[in-house]
């Protein structure tokens, strides 16, 4: 008579189950004391550098118009926003008729103007509707418009007498600058403001502050100056979670009042993480 074999017991007794439930909790209290801190601290250096990034996006972007802008054009109403006139281009003027060639036009500023050569060649080109702006000595005077006339056609004159052709609306320029140069504003955006709207220390639940950092165009030219920052309806946002702003420019910064110098500076804060940049430039206030 043969015996049955009892078959092997199947799964885990109690000690083996509590042996690696602690064995598991052990290994998972390793993993938050040694790794948390460091995923904390990888997450902490990304959001700094989309900080650092997202900064100096926008300032790059403001010192652009800035170093496009027309001469004497910057106007700061407070240390939160400044306006500026950005230019498409510009190039050198006829300022006299050609005396062995008939048929040339030039910028005479004894009478108004309504058509004049470029000498050069304008790369891109001003297109009708655009505005032709000369001599802004003073800022008042491009907003204003007793400097600035719209382009109503743009031909092709003759080789001798230069590369362009343009026709304006009729002003009388004043005499301007030697050497006959002039700037191109587009009209699809004009006068230009940038403004620094709700920045705060004071954070939300996120961690993040609750400024925003906007640029305002194609509003048209303010002829006087602005008393303060204006309304951002419909302004495009270049940035957010803005911590603080300070827009400072120096119409005659050097030994003469040709060169001036504009510091803007910007402070974002997001998740409890701060960046903030600074960026000073030169800017050339010679029409």
């Amino acid at each position: 008579m043969t015996r049955s074999r009892r078959p092997p017991p199947l799964g885990f007794t109690l000690v083996e189950l509590i042996v690696t439930l602690v064995l598991f909790g052990l290994m998972a209290a390793t993993l938050v004391v040694f790794l948390k801190p460091a995923i904390d601290s990888w997450l902490a250096v990304r959001t700094r550098a989309a900080l650092a990034s997202d900064a100096d996006h926008a300032l790059r972007r403001m010192l652009r118009d800035v170093r496009a802008a027309v001469p004497n054009s910057i106007r700061t109403p407070g240390t939160q926003c400044f306006e500026l006139v950005p230019t498409g281009g510009g190039g050198r003027y006829r300022t006299a008729a050609d005396a062995v060639t008939a048929g040339s036009a030039a910028v005479d500023p004894q009478a108004a103007t309504s058509q004049f050569d470029v000498f050069n060649t304008l790369a891109p080109l001003p297109a009708v509707g655009d505005w032709v702006v000369v001599d802004n000595q003073n800022p008042g005077d491009v907003y204003s418009g007793s400097n600035r006339s719209a382009i109503t056609a743009l031909s092709t004159p003759a080789a001798a007498h230069g590369r362009h052709r343009l026709s304006i609306n009729a002003l009388q320029f004043p005499l301007g600058y030697d050497g006959g140069r002039f700037t191109w504003v587009p009209d699809s955006q004009k006068a230009v403001f940038y403004v620094c709207s709700g920045a705060s220390s004071t954070l939300d639940g996120s961690g993040d502050a609750p400024g925003v950092l906007y640029r305002l165009k194609n509003y048209g030219f303010n002829a006087g100056a602005p008393a303060s920052c204006p309304s951002v309806a419909g302004a495009d946002v270049l940035a957010t979670g803005v911590r603080s702003c300070r827009f400072l420019y120096d119409a005659n910064q050097g030994a003469t009042q040709q060169s001036g110098f504009v510091s803007l500076q910007i402070e974002l804060t997001r998740s409890n993480e701060t960046a903030s940049l600074v960026l000073g430039a030169h800017v050339s206030n010679v029409p």
